[in-house]
């Protein structure tokens, strides 16, 4: 429809192009380009898999324990008579310390859950 006029309009030549940045510069432009970027996911990206990995890693082991665990109600003897280990304080059994270990994989898992939302990956 409209005639192109390439000719007419001469090539722009970039400032930049001949200029070498500083890494400060970059980094820079970097968080203007993309700003959901925290400061520790620009400078220590490690840090931030780590954190994702130990998060991904107590989601699996929790989901794990929870399968694994009874409920403290379970059949007709937990119906009628109660738990019989809740009437002495004596050493955890194998329910008790699961549940104790599954509480700090869950709290575990929401610190870092918490971490990584603030974080930025």
């Amino acid at each position: 429809m409209f005639p192109v006029l390439a000719a007419a309009v001469p090539p722009v030549k970039s400032a930049t192009a001949s200029a070498t940045l500083s890494p400060q510069v970059v980094q820079q432009l970097q968080h203007e380009l993309n700003p959901s970027r925290s400061p520790l996911a620009i400078n220590a990206p490690w840090l931030t898999h780590i954190f994702a990995g130990i998060f991904v890693a107590s989601a699996i082991l929790l989901i794990i324990m929870l399968a694994l665990q009874t409920t403290k109600q379970e059949g007709l003897s937990g119906t009628i008579g109660g738990r019989m280990e809740s009437a002495y304080r004596g050493r955890l059994g194998g329910d008790a310390q699961m549940a104790r270990f599954t509480t700090y994989v869950a709290v575990t898992f929401i610190i870092f859950g918490t971490l990584l939302s603030l974080t930025g990956i």
